[in-house]
């Protein structure tokens, strides 16, 4: 199963907006929401809370694709997150995801008995290339136990 289809298979918000995984690396995780009428806004455009769900699931899968080694060992957990509405989205939307700290750095932290914690960074944008959004959510992985 790759980490597109199991984030759509475990987590509701996911399916429910028929969010689409078209990239899930280490590097980068790109995820598409398509134009839905049931999750338009005001202003006919995705609703800002759609766009969020987006780029939390976006840097979800960067994550899981960066850290999936380290499961028996450590649970991710999104901190915080903000989010800046930058322009007008009308039409599907697509978030692009970047790690915000190297993955061996993570796990060196991680492996010296730390929590460490660190930045994903998402650009949304729409059909034409414009940025409709920027988001950063801090993530962690937590130790079990």
């Amino acid at each position: 199963m790759s980490i597109g289809e199991m984030l759509a298979a475990t987590v509701p918000m996911a399916r429910t907006l028929n969010l689409e995984f078209l990239e899930t690396g280490p590097e980068r995780a790109v995820v598409a929401l398509p134009d839905q009428g049931a999750f338009h806004n005001h202003v006919g455009g995705p609703h800002a809370g759609a766009m969020f769900t987006l780029g939390e699931s976006a840097s979800g899968a960067i994550v899981l694709a960066a850290f999936g080694d380290q499961l028996a060992r450590a649970v991710p957990l999104a901190v915080r997150a903000e989010i800046a509405y930058k322009k007008l989205a009308m039409g599907p939307v697509t978030a692009t995801a970047t790690l915000g700290r190297p993955a061996g750095e993570v796990v060196a932290a991680l492996d010296a008995g730390e929590r460490p914690e660190f930045p994903v960074a998402i650009e949304i944008r729409r059909a034409d290339g414009a940025v409709t959004g920027e988001m950063t959510v801090v993530w962690t992985l937590r130790p079990n136990g």
